[in-house]
């Protein structure tokens, strides 16, 4: 295709935003609803699936050791869980150890067992993959001189169904979303087209191929889904700035936390750019695709 003829297509497809005003408004606006809402639910859902995340990394199993064992058993029993599949983390506690974490956490009113400890020698043990700390612990429970295994059984597998239906919902909104956004612009960009049949019927009579026809539309539904983006993106990230900069200083320290400001807002602006314009060129192909006869 010459440059002057897509010089020409891209002329076209401004001039046609400008000629085509109301319609033209009322692309963007079904854009940029759409896409507001799919970028705050985008926002909402990447968060809640790092909270999830971040909940499951801190499950861990307390391998509590029997007072039979002598070192050597000690040894044996923390080199074989050390060598179980799927253990990412394994560190070893003495009971002193856990008696100075409990009057950390507690108080210094659990001194008194400090002349004699009732506590044990303890292994912590995470699982690469968080959803199968219930299938290494009945494993390491069968191990010899293991007085108990605790993972907070029952507890654990609730939150981890709880977890994998709260993502699954997420992604079916999401989906449900981004269809529903799909039907309205390519709905908004078929009126548009529907109006200006006579122009393309003009075209094709004086001898216009289909791409010489549809590529200004195709321009033209580019220019509708990026357009149709720039509020949402400023939308975006001044919200999402605002719950950051009120919400994580008072979450420091703790276990769950937002997504950083960048790149997620950066992340969230190109994609929502990326589905307007995509939505944009997909409603102008459908749509003069019925009027081309292809």
């Amino acid at each position: 295709m010459k440059f002057n003829t897509v010089k020409r297509h891209f002329r076209e497809s401004v001039k046609s935003l400008g000629r085509n005003s109301w319609m033209t408004i009322a692309s963007v606006s079904a854009v940029t609803v759409t896409l507001i809402l799919v970028g705050v639910f985008a926002l909402i859902m990447m968060n809640l699936n790092k909270v999830a995340t971040d909940l499951e990394n801190d499950v861990e199993i307390k391998v509590l050791i029997d007072e039979t064992a002598d070192e050597a058993a000690e040894k044996a029993l923390v080199e074989k869980v050390k060598k179980l599949p799927g253990v990412s983390e394994m560190t070893y506690s003495t009971k002193e150890d856990e008696l100075t974490k409990l009057v950390k956490d507690f108080g210094d009113d659990f001194k008194l067992f400090e002349q004699s400890n009732p506590l044990r020698n303890v292994i912590y043990v995470k699982a690469a993959d968080p959803q199968q700390t219930a299938k290494i612990a009945k494993a390491i429970d069968k191990y010899e001189y293991t007085y108990d295994v605790m993972y907070g059984e029952g507890k654990v597998e609730k939150l981890f169904n709880f977890l994998n239906i709260s993502r699954n919902v997420g992604i079916v909104l999401i989906l449900g979303l981004l269809f529903t956004a799909i039907f309205l612009i390519s709905n908004t960009i078929r009126i548009t087209i529907i109006a200006r049949r006579d122009e393309i019927e003009i075209m094709k009579l004086v001898g216009a191929t289909n791409s010489f026809v549809r590529i200004p539309f195709l321009l033209e539904g580019m220019w509708l889904g990026i357009l149709g983006s720039i509020i949402p993106i400023a939308v975006v990230t001044t919200l999402y700035h605002n719950v950051y900069k009120i919400i994580a200083p008072r979450l420091q320290g703790e276990l769950i936390q937002l997504l950083d400001f960048s790149p997620l807002v950066y992340q969230v602006s190109g994609l929502l750019l990326l589905i307007g314009v995509l939505i944009g060129v997909w409603g102008s192909f459908m749509s003069v695709r019925k009027f081309l006869k292809i």
